[in-house]
């Protein structure tokens, strides 16, 4: 029996209206993100992947006892953490994941190793998920070496440490405080033996932020604990934990590498011949100390920063032409707007007062844009 006109009509527009479906499904299934399932780790240095772009590694090398993690699209999670060792000691593991080179396992597309006059900036971000059920540290690594290696122990490891709980503490001892990426941190420094490392340790829990490396790793060339032709291998973020750690996560990661020509990373006027005048008038209990830093070479300089390390027992408690990160121990002094150009034979003048203790002294070195200035 032929249908009628009403039911081939209805007919034909069931069909279109599926086909319709068909293709919007389609599109979607080539438009719309996969979403990466979750993958659990519990090999001891098990390893996965996750944006195309980060490692997330187990890590477990202080114990036997099983540690298992899970990445996530956006970072990872520890799932099983079992044991614990003495929080006098080394800590269990450090589960992370990273941008970089370590252990020849290297990232996605990475751009480290890079040498660090080669970077103008290298802004991360990090938001950490904590526990009170545990000891441990929340840290973000940074590691660097006098090569381009991807393999073995760097010389010096940078660690920031964003939280801790229970009484561990970081390696060697406290050197002062210093004011990096706009905070405050209590500065240790020390080696464990087989690579120096300097720490700086959060007054209190930071659950997320946005920072530049390579402003921690300026801190570590100031210091002598590196130099702007060393390379930055690699950075990572993750936790020490040395009792339990079920539930301790990174929920988001974040890490470039922006390459410039300036041998100063960060500074746009680059390296010069220098000269640096330091005149101090001392009391007991406190100073005052005016600086002028004299362009020697011949080229301009458009942007500079002296980094110098203050005796130990002073303190800077106001500055004026000059903006300072740190108040103690190591300092680097930023020009203002006013002061930013130096011609050759020119001349940019800063001071600053202070508080200090025992027999006052001057600094012994300075370097200008990353390059050691005469005195």
């Amino acid at each position: 029996m032929r249908p009628s006109p009403h039911h081939a009509r209805r007919a034909r527009g069931l069909l279109g209206a599926l086909l319709t479906s068909l293709v919007s499904l389609a599109a979607l299934l080539t438009t719309a993100p996969l979403a990466q399932a979750d993958t659990t780790v519990c090999e001891a240095f098990g390893s996965t992947t996750i944006q195309g772009r980060y490692v997330v590694q187990n890590n477990r090398w202080g114990t036997s006892a099983t540690q298992c993690i899970t990445a996530t699209d956006s970072g990872f999670r520890i799932t099983q953490a079992d044991g614990s060792v003495p929080t006098n000691g080394a800590p269990k593991s450090y589960p992370s994941l990273f941008n970089g080179c370590h252990y020849t396992n290297c990232s996605p597309g990475t751009q480290l190793p890079a040498q660090l006059s080669a970077i103008s900036t290298a802004p991360s971000s990090i938001s950490f998920n904590y526990v009170n059920n545990a000891v441990y540290d929340a840290a973000y690594d940074i590691w660097l070496d006098p090569t381009p290696r991807t393999d073995g122990v760097n010389r010096t490891e940078i660690m920031i440490w964003f939280n801790r709980v229970g009484s561990v503490q970081p390696i060697g001892s406290p050197v002062g405080n210093a004011n990096v990426g706009g905070r405050t941190w209590q500065v240790w420094s020390g080696s464990n033996g087989t690579n120096d490392v300097l720490s700086f340790v959060a007054p209190s829990a930071i659950s997320s932020w946005n920072f530049d490396v390579m402003d921690f790793a300026r801190q570590a060339v100031s210091r002598g604990l590196a130099q702007n032709n060393w390379y930055l291998t690699s950075v990572q973020a993750g936790f020490e934990p040395w009792q339990n750690g079920a539930g301790l996560a990174v929920t988001s990661f974040s890490s470039t590498v922006n390459k410039g020509s300036s041998s100063d990373p960060g500074t746009p006027g680059g390296a010069t011949a220098c000269k640096v005048a330091y005149g101090a008038n001392a009391w007991q209990g406190g100073f005052t100390a005016d600086v002028t830093i004299t362009n020697t070479g011949t080229s301009p300089v458009s942007g500079w920063k002296l980094a110098f390390t203050l005796p130990s027992g002073q303190q800077i408690t106001n500055a004026w032409n000059a903006s300072l990160s740190g108040s103690s121990g190591a300092v680097t002094a930023s020009n203002v707007s006013h002061n930013s150009e130096l011609a050759p034979g020119g001349q940019a003048t800063f001071g600053f007062q202070g508080t200090s203790s025992g027999t006052f002294a001057k600094p012994s070195a300075f370097t200008l844009n990353g390059t050691a200035c005469t005195t």
